[in-house]
């Protein structure tokens, strides 16, 4: 008879003792030029983020020209007064680096990352890129030709159709946060290469913006690397534009978005609120993340598990614009798709599911989990340079204190069930909401208007 061998385990590994972690707090100067540095050393990252932010918001766009903030923004990494587009973009790969660029409300930001090694080249790079873009007239062209193609993808993609129409149904006509971030057709077509560098002109300058460097910089004299670099960069010392505020109607009604023959229906509930600035911030967050943060939230057990209507359902809080004064304000939304015979059931028991959380409020437990799920992994978010800088840079763009985000972490922790419900119901009032459907309207409008949650308008999809 065989003998069985035996099987010899391993001990099982045990966790460490945990040691105590806060989000880092930078260190802030100014460079001769007027350009503010926040600079914060993370030993071991040895891929360096910068991230500049320009305060050249989309408000500031020129009349009919809505979309020349995102031309400018991509134009950046299109050639210098050294380098052509091509060698540019060259000098980049040699670097081992990445550039990006974007336009947002509050104004363009480039995003930078590269090897620690290489960062004086990278930092030379990025202020050539600054100090003198080329705007030649071909790459502009290729740019405005490029964003024109990308329309009618966005137009033809349910979510981003239903976000346009949100904001378009939120705030005035005349706002600027009531158009496309990126510009129509119309207005993406009149842009040129001279605007674009009369917008530059305007509002593109050192003493207005903001410089974010965070990695491992134990072996970098980064004082006389900046000073060789974006300290080059020069321009006038005029003020940063001032802050509209922001107003919106959220009056609750329902737009549908008619898409013949769609099997699904693209959802998008929202409304305007606090952003954070206001105390209410962390009790939102809180309550927020509960109602709609994750798989185990009340909208995904109920619509999800226990329906299944979707795939899944999120209710989450986007800082639209904050101001030096405090103010500002934040898009508080909820969003997912449903299957087209089931929209108007959907809907209802989404809205059974917000009456019930005013009538008997979160759980111990719920609040228990999303202060796990937020505070507990925190350290694992910020363990790359380039989430460190793009908080810090997100804290600079609304006006916010440098330790900012390490007191949000202490005060979800000591954010109660009473309040994270509480905060929760005001981002999300029953008959406050504005519904926008993406969807087959000769079949949702009438199931929809049924449910009585507010007055039910159809609009033809572009």
């Amino acid at each position: 008879m065989t003998e069985l061998a035996t099987m010899e385990f391993h001990p099982q590994p045990q966790a460490g003792e945990a040691r105590p972690w806060a989000f880092p707090e930078p260190g802030r100067g100014t460079l001769d030029n007027g350009l503010t540095v926040l600079r914060c050393h993370r030993p071991g990252q040895q891929v360096v983020a910068v991230e500049v932010l320009l305060a050249a918001p989309l408000d500031a766009e020129p009349q009919g020209l809505d979309g020349i903030a995102t031309i400018m923004a991509r134009a950046f990494s299109e050639g210098t007064d050294k380098h052509s587009a091509e060698d540019f973009a060259a000098e980049l790969e040699r670097c081992g680096a990445t550039l990006d660029a974007y336009a947002d409300h509050p104004g363009v930001r480039l995003s930078l990352e590269v090897p620690v090694s290489r960062l004086p080249k990278a930092l030379g790079l990025l202020a050539d890129a600054l100090r003198a873009p080329a705007f030649e007239d071909s790459e502009v062209e290729r740019l405005v030709r490029n964003r024109l193609d990308e329309i009618p993808h966005e137009t033809a993609n349910p979510a981003r159709r239903a976000a346009k129409e949100l904001s378009r149904q939120l705030f005035p006509a005349s706002a600027r946060m009531s158009r496309p971030r990126q510009g129509t057709e119309k207005t993406v077509s009149a842009i040129d290469s001279a605007a674009v560098r009369a917008f530059y002109d305007s509002h593109v300058r050192p003493a207005t913006a903001t410089a974010v460097v965070v990695g491992d910089l134990s072996d970098v004299d980064l004082d006389a690397l900046l000073g060789e670099t974006l300290g080059a960069w020069t321009g006038s010392q005029a003020q940063a534009r001032p802050v509209p505020p922001v107003t919106a109607d959220d009056t609750g009604r329902v737009v549908i978005v008619d898409r013949p023959g769609a099997v699904q229906t693209q959802l998008l509930i929202g409304r305007v609120g606090a952003d954070r600035h206001d105390r209410v911030w962390p009790a939102q967050v809180l309550g927020t993340y509960c109602l709609g943060g994750t798989l185990t939230s009340r909208l995904d057990r109920v619509l999800r598990e226990e329906k299944g209507y979707t795939y899944g359902v999120r209710a989450f809080g986007q800082v639209l614009r904050s101001a030096p004064d405090g103010t500002g304000a934040a898009m508080l939304a909820i969003s997912g798709s449903v299957d087209t015979p089931n929209t108007g059931p959907a809907l209802d028991d989404l809205w059974k599911v917000l009456r019930t959380l005013a009538a008997e409020g979160l759980t111990d437990a719920e609040r228990d989990v999303a202060v796990q799920n937020l505070v507990g992994v925190a350290p694992l978010k910020f363990e790359t340079a380039a989430a460190v800088a793009g908080t810090l840079a997100d804290q600079v763009e609304q006006y916010l204190p440098d330790d900012y985000q390490a007191t949000l972490y202490q005060q979800l922790a000591a954010t109660g069930t009473v309040e994270a419900t509480a905060a929760a119901v005001s981002a999300f009032p029953v008959d406050r909401l504005v519904t926008v459907l993406v969807g087959d309207a000769a079949q949702i409008e009438e199931p929809v208007r049924a449910l009585g949650i507010g007055e039910v308008t159809v609009v033809t999809a572009e």
